[in-house]
């Protein structure tokens, strides 16, 4: 399947607070990758021509950081590929016009169950995040893609009519559940089309 590993895509990372293994499970698909900081003008990203963008993960509430929120909007526009991983995935819906709410009680830990709705798969994941994209308010163009199995809190959504989507959960690195992979071959796909 990855037998043309030469295929080279350019996809910029927006670095909330990367981890290196996320960064090697891009790279081992065949990515060539430019990792720029958080509060870099979409302007300048768009100049580099990517043919993605991935939404690192990193820590904190989603909701102020508007800088990003603004730039991913205006690559929601231009129908950027766009794959988001734990705050990732909460800036992705914000720019989607989801809200994020505090959870009663944040995930952190390594075996949290989350369930794939389309396939029922269950993936277990790595989690860290004290904050959730909110049931309330779902715009009708976000459609939520997984839940987690200990609360029912969303997981991970995809933008409607775009190559977007996100997951809450972290990738882990060896050895250990490899479950989320998969997700970083649909981000693949999205940037064959």
């Amino acid at each position: 399947e990855f037998a043309k590993l030469d295929t080279k895509f350019k996809v910029v990372v927006y670095d909330y607070g990367v981890k290196k293994n996320i960064l090697r499970m891009l790279v081992d698909r065949g990515c060539d990758l430019t990792v720029v900081n958080a509060q870099t003008p979409v302007a300048d990203v768009l100049a580099m021509n990517p043919d993605g963008v991935f939404l690192s993960n990193g820590p904190g509430d989603p909701e102020p950081c508007d800088y990003a929120i603004d730039s991913i909007q205006t690559l929601l526009e231009k129908n950027m590929p766009i794959f988001g991983i734990c705050l990732g995935h909460q800036l992705l819906a914000l720019a989607s016009g989801a809200k994020t709410e505090k959870m009663k009680f944040g995930h952190h830990g390594a075996n949290h169950p989350v369930q794939d709705l389309e396939t029922k798969q269950v993936m277990i994941t790595s989690q860290n995040h004290g904050f959730a994209v909110a049931e309330d308010d779902m715009p009708s163009t976000l459609e939520v893609t997984h839940r987690s199995l200990f609360d029912n809190s969303i997981q991970g959504v995809k933008v409607l009519d775009k190559p977007a989507f996100s997951f809450q959960g972290h990738p882990e690195a060896s050895p250990g559940p490899h479950d989320v992979s998969g997700l970083f071959d649909t981000f693949i796909q999205e940037m064959k089309k």
